[in-house]
């Protein structure tokens, strides 16, 4: 277990011009390797490059930090994984899915691996009502991407047509759970490969 007391590695220095979409960028790596809890205005503000008034000026309090930062992040997940779910092919769309997902978790240079909702707010969810909802909301998100998308491979014929979406659907979106913590846990990528592959051969069926 580290600790706590371990300082995140960052750049220090105000930006020559604010821009607040480097200024979330930052603020989402310290809150993706240490959690909402750990992370101290002192960490944000350094990463960021701003002092603790221009925070709250342009961000608001530590939680609505930490939702910007959920907002930024999960931005980036959609746009990684639209381009693979557009693929007509079911088999190859799940499989970039969770390629470009495990792409995105794997970013960030020194920070360890992680999906920053699946990794952090499930700590805080017990006891903050308001983390709880968002991170109910964005498991509700998963499940609709995944369903969504067998929902319409059902209908064009490349899906058989015995299958059950909403339940293969949630086994995706328990194997993306699983990815993002073997990620920030560090096992082998073979390992991951296996899993995923394995969800996604059962969710495509026997073939002929």
């Amino acid at each position: 277990m580290r600790s706590s007391t371990k300082k995140v590695s960052r750049r220090v220095g105000r930006p020559r011009a604010y821009d607040p979409d480097a200024a979330v960028g930052r603020m989402t790596e310290v809150f993706r390797e240490v959690g909402f809890a750990r992370a101290s205005l002192d960490e944000i503000a350094q990463a960021t490059g701003m002092n603790r008034p221009s925070l709250y000026a342009a961000f608001g309090d530590k939680k609505a930090m930490y939702f910007r930062a959920i907002d930024h992040f999960s931005a980036e997940m959609r746009a990684r994984v639209e381009r693979a779910l557009a693929d007509d092919d079911l088999g190859r769309s799940l499989a970039g899915f969770f390629a470009a997902a495990l792409e995105l978790y794997r970013a960030g240079g020194d920070t360890p691996p992680s999906c920053l909702v699946l990794c952090t707010a499930p700590a805080e969810a017990a006891d903050d009502a308001d983390i709880r909802a968002r991170l109910g909301q964005t498991l509700a998100e998963i499940d609709g991407v995944f369903v969504g998308r067998l929902q319409r491979a059902r209908a064009a014929g490349t899906l058989r047509p015995d299958a059950d979406p909403e339940q293969l659907g949630l086994l995706l979106a328990a194997t993306l759970h699983s990815v993002a913590l073997r990620a920030r846990a560090g096992q082998p990528q073979a390992q991951i490969d296996a899993l995923v592959a394995g969800a996604v051969a059962l969710v495509l069926g026997p073939r002929a």
